[in-house]
């Protein structure tokens, strides 16, 4: 499950771990302008842990989960 939230600067997409014996916390990914950043509570110390990656980087981790295994760069369109 998740939800999808339209803030002033950026959008807001809460992802849900389906009920299960390991359930693991929320993931919160803010998207803006120019970066997206991936929270999570760690439950040991109860701290938002962040990580932001670039749109190049997110554009490679979407491109690299309809990939087989190996090293890949994606190139740039030409005009």
């Amino acid at each position: 499950m998740f939800t999808i939230e339209h803030d002033f600067d950026a959008t807001i997409i809460t992802l849900v771990d389906d009920p299960a014996p390991h359930r693991q916390e929320d993931v919160v990914v803010n998207a803006f302008e120019d970066c997206v950043t991936l929270e999570q509570v760690d439950t040991r110390t109860d701290i938002v842990r962040t990580v932001t990656l670039s749109l190049s980087q997110v554009r490679d981790l979407a491109a690299a989960l309809d990939l087989p295994e190996g090293a890949y760069q994606l190139g740039t369109k030409q005009r």
